[in-house]
């Protein structure tokens, strides 16, 4: 592979999110160990998230859609090629909750707030309003221990929009929940992105999850992490996951992805 200048650019941008992408993906390579034992990651990731658009990354495990995620948020940086995120650093959120036990729910959101440097008379009334916004109005002065595993990770959804970034990244956050609560996410997520008009880049391995959400699929393939083939997602939100046409393009996405496991097997 031939070496490229690898770079992360995050500039400032009007507040409306304008612009002809909110994440950029420009040939981005990943790789990991010491020189001369590198393993390839990730190789020739070319992908746009268009201002407003909810695209999820589905792949086997192992296939490098977590350290997609962990470039474009800034954690790690790519070994080759450019990520380019005009709206600034992304919201990030996790499989886990990672609240702060020793806080209240709303404590949580304001630490985030306060990081942000929102100031201290204003952070209980914001605070109050994402709660409101993730359907846990009154849960402002409840410990963590006292929330089920969906309020804590409508939480944490609310602290990832207290950041009030244009584009949010989500790597499998619903994966530890039961089916029933995770279906109710599903549609909460949904109505949120859809008041917002946020950017949503969503990791995940469920087919039916993906096309549940999503406005396009991207199937990566595995080792190194590939973009496989790309589909446009065109039914109309909300969805749910029993519906004949959710069925429809999971059987067929299911296929692609099962085919991408033979192939990798087969090496």
């Amino acid at each position: 592979m031939t070496a490229m200048t690898a770079t992360l650019t995050q500039k400032p941008v009007e507040k409306n999110g304008t612009g002809t992408h909110a994440a950029r993906f420009d040939h981005v390579s990943k790789s990991f160990g010491r020189p001369g034992a590198q393993q390839l990651v990730l190789d020739d990731i070319t992908l746009d998230v268009a201002p407003g658009e909810f695209v999820c990354l589905l792949g086997a495990s192992g296939c490098g859609k977590s350290t997609l995620l962990n470039l474009v948020a800034g954690l790690d940086k790519p070994t080759g090629g450019s990520i380019d995120v005009p709206g600034g650093r992304p919201a990030l959120m996790f499989q886990e909750h990672a609240l702060f036990p020793w806080l209240t729910a709303g404590k949580n959101i304001e630490l985030a707030l306060r990081m942000r440097g929102v100031p201290r008379a204003e952070r209980r009334d914001e605070a109050e309003r994402l709660l409101e916004l993730v359907r846990l109005k009154g849960a402002y002065g409840k410990r963590v221990h006292e929330l089920s595993g969906g309020m804590r990770q409508r939480v944490a959804m609310a602290r990832a929009l207290a950041q009030d970034s244009r584009l949010l990244l989500m790597d499998e956050p619903f994966a530890a929940l039961d089916a029933i609560t995770r279906d109710v996410l599903h549609d909460e997520l949904t109505r949120i992105w859809r008041e917002t008009n946020l950017s949503v880049l969503f990791v995940t391995h469920n087919v039916r999850e993906a096309v549940r959400l999503a406005q396009r699929v991207v199937l990566m393939s595995s080792r190194p992490g590939r973009i496989a083939r790309e589909w446009d997602v065109e039914m109309p939100q909300p969805r749910r996951i029993e519906d004949a046409a959710v069925a429809d393009l999971s059987v067929e996405i299911t296929e692609q992805l099962r085919g991408e496991i033979r192939r990798h097997g087969q090496h």
